[in-house]
């Protein structure tokens, strides 16, 4: 199946058209005429992936974070990005991101579909048109009231995380909660707006933890990777469903830190 026609596919469930102006996605290395059996899928383009990919041979990557963020005056092997451009375009393999149109199109609900999040509704609006309300993150009731403590338990179990960091009481009753995979710090003014107990995010740094308290907010951070994961699962199945013609791999990914 031509690149071109899967990226056709992609885009039928998140349109590039709901990606931030800041993002950068789409194909970003190789060939869109290219034929492709074997798709493989992973959180990063990073150098072990891009290796995993060529091993299985691969003829295209499916990523969620961008290899390339900012614009590239050159590609040599001199720069770590340069190197793994080099590296996918000498086995053609063709690479496509999808960030934050994913963000918005498939994680939010993703996530809040494992909470069991009942009447749900968008965090942060970032796209309006006649039709539909759309954005990033989700906010909804739990399937029972618990406390912060037992949320954060239930956030660990659900995603299967080894660790989460908490920022609030530990028996506060939790009802309404808020869900935003990925780097949840400027998803704070819009939970508290939303008026729910408790955001599960990442990346959130104790001056932001410690402002969010102070505003009735806790915080359960589950880290970036931890609720980002559900990417490559859910993308699986989406090609395998929607392109059973197509052979898929996930590639092998773990948390990219440990903690001592």
């Amino acid at each position: 199946m031509r690149c071109d026609k899967i990226i056709e596919s992609l885009e039928r469930l998140s349109p590039s058209s709901f990606a931030e102006s800041w993002d950068n996605v789409g194909l970003l290395a190789g060939r869109a005429d290219k034929e492709v059996s074997r798709l493989c899928i992973a959180l990063d383009a990073t150098d072990e992936v891009i290796d995993e990919a060529v091993r299985v041979g691969a003829d295209m990557l499916l990523t969620h974070h961008p290899l390339i963020f900012s614009p590239m005056k050159k590609i040599t092997a001199e720069d770590f990005i340069g190197r793994r451009l080099i590296k996918l375009l000498q086995n053609d393999i063709s690479y496509y991101a999808m960030h934050t149109n994913f963000d918005v199109m498939g994680m939010a609900d993703a996530a809040a579909d494992e909470l069991g999040l009942k009447d749900r509704q968008v965090l942060d609006i970032t796209y309006e048109d006649e039709i539909a309300k759309e954005g990033l993150g989700r906010y909804g009731r739990l399937i029972q009231i618990m406390t912060l403590e037992e949320c954060a338990s239930f956030v660990k179990e659900t995603f299967e995380l080894e660790h989460v960091k908490i920022y609030g009481e530990q028996d506060t009753p939790i009802e309404w909660a808020a869900v935003s995979p990925g780097s949840g710090k400027t998803m704070i003014k819009p939970a508290v707006s939303a008026g729910v107990e408790v955001l599960i995010t990442g990346d959130i740094e104790h001056h932001e933890g410690l402002d969010a308290m102070a505003q009735g907010l806790a915080i359960i951070d589950a880290g970036h990777f931890g609720l980002e994961k559900i990417f490559i699962p859910y993308m699986k199945e989406y090609i395998r469903r929607e392109l059973p013609q197509l052979t898929v791999f996930a590639a092998k990914e773990k948390n990219p830190f440990w903690i001592l």
